[in-house]
């Protein structure tokens, strides 16, 4: 059976290194980038994560549409890193007014996480566990962050909460 792993934290917790070692475990690795270089910071961090990752994994590039993505990953990859949820409802919020779960590509992603192509190592930001944000778009991203790791959580077969670098299993059992 195909297993779903959700890593989440807040920033700079060790999510997406536990992820890629995580991945490391098995031969056939792909991984799926959300982020988008719209600015200079977004493009050294965008190149950092690329040159860590080096030739270890095979890399697509998705903003939006990211069932398809999964759905189109090569026969015989045995798992993938999606990497991050929260850039990517970023970037859906950005193109269309409707956040998580009211568009189509929401409700795509759900549907391809109930039976995913090879495991699935998912990482999101805990962003709610902060003040609450001074203006109505930074809340409907809040609250969408919120209700997609929600969503994403209860189809996932395994929940890892990273504090300080350290792993903490929420769901399933510990690695």
């Amino acid at each position: 059976m195909k297993r779903v792993c959700l890593v989440t934290g807040g920033t700079r917790s060790g999510k997406s290194r536990f992820a890629l070692e995580r991945a490391l475990r098995y031969s056939k690795r792909a991984f799926i980038a959300t982020g988008l270089a719209l600015d200079d910071e977004m493009r050294e961090r965008i190149a950092r994560h690329r040159a860590e990752r080096a030739d270890a994994f095979v890399t697509f590039e998705e903003p939006a549409e990211l069932a398809r993505a999964i759905r189109a990953i090569p026969a015989g990859t045995e798992v993938v890193v999606v990497d991050c949820l929260t850039l990517w409802l970023g970037n859906l919020m950005r193109r269309q007014a409707q956040g998580f779960p009211d568009c189509r590509e929401a409700r795509e992603f759900l549907d391809a996480l109930r039976n995913p192509p090879c495991d699935l190592v998912l990482v999101t930001n805990e962003v709610g566990q902060g003040i609450v944000p001074d203006n109505a778009l930074a809340r409907a991203f809040r609250d969408a962050a919120g209700l997609l790791n929600q969503k994403a959580a209860e189809l996932a077969q395994e929940v890892v909460l990273t504090v300080s670098g350290i792993p903490v299993t929420l769901k399933g059992e510990k690695p």
